[in-house]
């Protein structure tokens, strides 16, 4: 029981790596604030965890307005009387989304304001809680994109995850002293929704698997996983890190045949 009572407050919390997170950090011992935009999606979250004997609300709130974020911390210090774990997990990845000449001002902002404003934003009203907690672990996710170009651009996404990797390690040197870590979460290529609504033939799949040198996409439960440690006390020598579980791509020169 690695998060036996921690409370931990998860974006995103509705699908993906942040439903698998909640799971997770409910079986170690945590209580859950699933935050999502999809409420069906975050409800159903939190009747899994209920169902195995956790303790879990959801709320409803859009990372990328400030009063929301303000709302979701503060029903977590309602909820829980506290917070210890904020996994700034929420993200988008728009189809249209393509280089600096087709990609339209629109999709650029709006996956600015989710991916990185949001994550600001969950900081912004979240370390003040965990200050009053005592100290606690931030985990930011990026991605493998944020230190590495594409040839196949998907350019506010890499950009957004870039700032993300940027405003953490900051983030980590202005709070190291104040007991507060603050890690980056790097995932490589997910089997999940979000990228195969992105990768929609057959042949975008393939396009990212042959330079991927364990030959799979990763799953959500993966990710999760490396959450789990980046939340615990078993990475309390870390912070300003990035976490890259991406499968090897990022060590890859020539990729296995």
């Amino acid at each position: 029981m690695r998060l036996r009572d921690k409370v931990a407050l998860i974006t995103g919390a509705g699908s993906g790596i942040g439903r698998e997170g909640a799971l997770l950090f409910s079986s170690e011992g945590a209580g859950i604030v699933a935050v999502d935009v999809n409420d069906d999606a975050g409800k159903e979250t939190v009747k899994q965890i209920e169902s195995k004997g956790g303790k879990a609300i959801y709320v409803h709130a859009d990372v990328s307005k400030g009063g929301d974020c303000n709302k979701m911390v503060a029903a977590a210090e309602q909820t829980f009387g506290k917070l210890n774990i904020l996994f700034n997990n929420a993200g988008i990845m728009d189809s249209n989304d393509d280089n600096a000449m087709t990609t339209e001002e629109a999709v650029w902002e709006k996956t600015m304001a989710i991916n990185l404003k949001g994550v600001f934003l969950g900081c912004k009203y979240g370390i003040p809680a965990l200050k009053r907690a005592g100290g606690g672990s931030i985990i930011n996710t990026a991605s493998f994109v944020a230190v590495l170009g594409a040839a196949t651009p998907q350019l506010a996404y890499t950009a957004s995850k870039g700032g993300v990797l940027s405003m953490t390690r900051e983030l980590a040197v202005i709070h190291a002293r104040e007991g507060i870590r603050v890690n980056a979460l790097c995932p490589g290529p997910l089997r999940t929704e979000l990228l195969m609504k992105f990768l929609n033939t057959e042949q975008k799949k393939q396009r990212r698997l042959v330079h991927i040198p364990m030959g799979r996409f990763g799953e959500a439960r993966e990710i999760a996983k490396a959450a789990l440690f980046l939340a615990s006390d078993d990475s309390s020598y870390m912070t300003g890190a990035s976490l890259m579980v991406d499968g090897g791509i990022t060590a890859a020169y020539v990729t296995p045949e």
